[in-house]
């Protein structure tokens, strides 16, 4: 499987926005998107106030997504057709079907303080899934699981920071339910696109691969 090695504050300059993709460095002064946000290349000078183009549009707002969730672009178009033969808003689909991937339910959950963080924990083995160890970070959760970590797993720096700091600032989605004092995230229901706090236009998405 091909691996993204390159600095990844490149890729919120490349898309002008904050990714979170470094957790809470990205709420640091030391926010490479914060000191330089233009996008990266020696050339950035020559395309501000470029007029993008439709598909240019298109093209970036998939570009985003399959940055935010962490995903590369077989996988992301094998998610798009499932969710277009689904029932209901094909981008809709699409982000619920990312939303209820193990890594980002970690996530989500304050175990990890980002997508990426939290994938390296899936794949680790450190992720019990009613009662069995998962592995699988593209694993697809459903009502009723219940997520834990591995006892050894709870001594882990990374993990109490990220506990610690959810506790006190970050809220869990309201289709997870947190039990701290246990450290067991319980899957409520499906996600709903409200649920979905992102700046997002999945409709362009859908335009992008319906050529």
């Amino acid at each position: 499987m091909a691996r993204y090695r390159e600095s990844l504050c490149r890729l919120c300059r490349r898309e002008g926005m904050k990714l979170f993709l470094k957790g809470d460095r990205c709420q640091t002064d030391k926010c490479a998107y914060s000191r330089r946000p233009y996008i990266p290349g020696q050339h950035h000078d020559d395309s501000r106030g470029r007029k993008i183009s439709e598909y240019g549009k298109q093209l970036r707002e998939k570009q985003k997504v399959k940055r935010i969730y962490g995903v590369y672009e077989r996988q992301f178009r094998r998610y798009f057709e499932v969710s277009d033969r689904k029932k209901g808003e094909t981008g809709e689909n699409l982000l619920k079907m990312l939303e209820k991937r193990l890594d980002n339910v970690i996530f989500r959950s304050g175990f990890a303080v980002s997508r990426r963080v939290a994938r390296e924990l899936v794949s680790h083995g450190h992720i019990i899934v009613n009662g069995k160890k998962i592995n699988i970070a593209s694993y697809e959760v459903r009502p009723g699981d219940k997520i834990t970590l591995k006892a050894e797993t709870l001594n882990l720096a990374s993990v109490k920071k990220a506990v610690d700091e959810s506790k006190k600032t970050r809220s869990t989605p309201t289709w997870i339910e947190m039990n701290f004092d246990r450290l067991e995230a319980s899957i409520k229901n499906d996600p709903i696109r409200a649920d979905i706090a992102l700046p997002v236009q999945e409709q362009l998405i859908v335009e992008l691969y319906s050529k």
